[in-house]
């Protein structure tokens, strides 16, 4: 879905045919590695590469002391830019909430943070190497799990789309990019908002035109929670789909007892977003 949506990115994979199982929540993971494809993607604004790489390694006590995990067998995904770099005192401070070298306005600074706190949360580990002008390198470590994997039965699900106007709202440009692919291939028409005060101009001057808003609950400036009180504000019968890397639980919890029509958890793929969105508009 990345490559799809950043031409001037080459992806280059070279993955463990062997790779140990391990136990994970895959759309965290998956958010996980869209954060760090992003982080990759801001590092190289003239193009450039990105590494995939996976292999099995035992870490020793030695190795695991500073990240207080258990020893043993761990699955290793790299991920390696060809972008600008940093320095020490920046890599030093990549994974703390809200620290971001971007512009204001241009992002919230959550990413890396949040892509710790998941994989600390999975027993693993996640580390990055830098140097100035020499590219990037995040490396993770899954625990294995010697549990047998579970093949699940896929279901056969059709794709159900529509002819709606929606209002997408993101304050990351690769996330509105693929959303916005993403609800063209559905069939919808497509209006994009970069920040909440970007979408309520927006609803003002369309609203008898929009049928749904996908809101981003984490942006700079004018959040989702504001953003959202003030479209209802503008009509109370607003139809809104609140989106997040989150889950559900906290400030998302809060929008939805305001009377926000649904949430879904990103990275979000086409089966569930087309079913929750037929879920809000074909309500009666």
């Amino acid at each position: 879905m990345f490559g799809r949506t950043k031409k001037d990115i080459t992806i280059r994979e070279k993955y463990d045919p062997d790779l140990c199982t391990v136990e994970a929540d895959q759309g965290q993971i998956e958010q996980v590695l869209l954060n760090l494809y992003v982080n990759a993607w801001h590092a190289m604004p003239a193009g450039g590469d990105i590494y995939l790489e996976t292999n099995n390694v035992i870490l020793d006590e030695s190795y695991i002391k500073p990240y207080k995990v258990q020893p043993g067998r761990y699955a290793k995904i790299s991920i390696t830019d060809t972008g600008v770099g940093m320095d020490e005192t920046i890599r030093r401070r990549v994974f703390e909430p809200f620290f971001t070298t971007k512009e204001m306005g241009r992002g919230s600074g959550l990413g890396l943070a949040s892509a710790y706190g998941i994989i600390k949360n999975h027993g693993g580990i996640i580390n990055v190497y830098s140097e100035k002008g020499h590219g990037t390198t995040f490396t993770i470590y899954l625990p294995a799990s010697e549990k047998k994997i579970v093949r699940e039965k896929g279901m056969s699900v059709m794709m159900v789309k529509g002819t709606e106007t929606i209002l997408f709202v993101d304050d990351e440009e690769m996330i509105r990019n693929v959303g916005q692919e993403l609800l063209e291939e559905l069939g919808y028409k497509v209006l994009i908002a970069r920040d909440g005060e970007e979408a309520v101009n927006i609803y003002k001057a369309n609203k008898d035109g929009i049928d749904l808003v996908i809101l981003d609950m984490i942006m700079p400036g004018t959040g989702g929670g504001e953003a959202y009180d003030r479209l209802k504000g503008i009509d109370p019968g607003i139809r809104v789909l609140l989106s997040s890397g989150y889950s559900i639980n906290g400030e998302a919890a809060k929008i939805l007892e305001r009377g926000c029509s649904g949430f879904i958890q990103k990275p979000f793929d086409m089966q569930g977003l087309s079913t929750k969105i037929r879920e809000i508009l074909d309500k009666t």
